[in-house]
């Protein structure tokens, strides 16, 4: 590790609160434990669960760094033991499990892929998150098909547009709702047959009338939410025979109370998860069947993450304002190098 520095430039939590507590800190440089690889960072994307941290609302698992950060793209810069799949001077692509926001981040091997062809870094870096978390919860846990009807909520965000464009891809019909008309245009625009204000209109009744013709019959067969609350019992209501709703985040609560007829009714699975707690080799299934799937899809330009804006490192705190200002269409990224 000669040409590693000993320390680094990185953002850290001073303490839980608003965004000026990211605040640029200098850290010993990590080092590669077995099975990983160090990687010089060039940029790293943003995420709520960033923002939830920064609160403490959502600590960093036992061993990871505290630091905030869950993707990132840069250059292999050193290899832990017995690590043979890459070699220094490799451009990869790496879902973390923190420390992404520094100049420097270790990744297990299995969680790393290589930057797809065509793909600027800050691009790359907006990638592992986004599709590591729409695969594994559209396409395997709601086994969405092609000919398939699915509804993404926050069809705007960073998972939104991931969704919306990965659906359309794998030839699904595609529905969704943001806040703004806006917002609307630009996920119509990825692949959407129709994106629902839902400040202005009732998305289940919109969502009924457009499929009243389906030979299946009216309502969606996948539903990907991440508002929860009233939602719930709401996309009970929509889903129809035999629909799949995956729960991946509840913006507004996690309490609610809901009708279980149409559950039961309609043979309906409501299932959900999280990501970051996973062990390297469930990341890395997930990752190879990114990789097999999406990748094809991304270096031929027929899938591509959407960036809304990138900030330097130092300004972290400007990059989580704009993320809760909740105004982005896509995602936010740090650059780094």
């Amino acid at each position: 590790m000669t040409s590693v520095p000993a320390t680094m430039t990185c953002v850290e939590i001073s303490t839980p609160g608003a965004p000026e507590v990211l605040k640029p800190a200098t850290r010993p440089t990590p080092k590669p434990e077995a099975g990983e690889v160090l990687i010089k960072v060039a940029a790293a994307g943003v995420n709520r669960p960033d923002v939830l941290q920064r609160y403490g609302k959502y600590p960093a698992p036992p061993g990871a760094s505290d630091l905030p950060g869950l993707e990132i793209a840069g250059t292999v810069a050193a290899l832990g033991e017995g690590v043979s799949q890459y070699k220094v001077g490799d451009t990869v692509c790496a879902l973390v499990s923190g420390g992404g926001y520094a100049e420097y981040c270790t990744a297990p091997v299995p969680q790393c892929l290589p930057v797809p062809k065509g793909l600027s870094m800050v691009e790359a870096a907006a990638v592992p998150e986004t599709f590591f978390t729409v695969w594994t919860n559209v396409f395997d846990r709601g086994r969405l098909k092609a000919g398939e009807i699915f509804l993404c909520h926050g069809g705007a965000s960073g998972i939104g547009t991931t969704a919306v464009q990965l659906a359309k891809a794998f030839g699904s019909r595609v529905f969704a709702t943001a806040g703004t008309d806006e917002k609307c245009a630009a996920v119509t625009r990825l692949g959407a047959e129709r994106c629902i204000n839902y400040k202005t209109e009732d998305y289940v009744a919109v969502v009924k009338e457009l499929t009243k013709g389906d030979a299946k019959g009216e309502g969606t067969d996948v539903i990907l939410d991440m508002v929860g609350g009233e939602y719930v019992g709401r996309n009970l209501q929509l889903a129809r025979l035999e629909g799949r709703i995956v729960q991946i985040a509840f913006l507004k609560g996690a309490k609610t109370e809901v009708n279980l007829d149409p559950l039961m009714r309609k043979r309906l699975t409501l299932t959900g998860s999280t990501l970051r707690a996973r062990s390297v080799a469930e990341k890395g299934a997930v990752a190879a069947a990114v990789k097999q799937h999406c990748w094809p899809l991304l270096e031929a330009g027929k899938v591509k993450p959407v960036i809304h804006a990138t900030f330097p490192l130092a300004q972290a705190s400007e990059a989580h304002r704009t993320m809760e200002a909740d105004t982005h269409i896509g995602k936010l990224v740090l650059s780094v190098a």
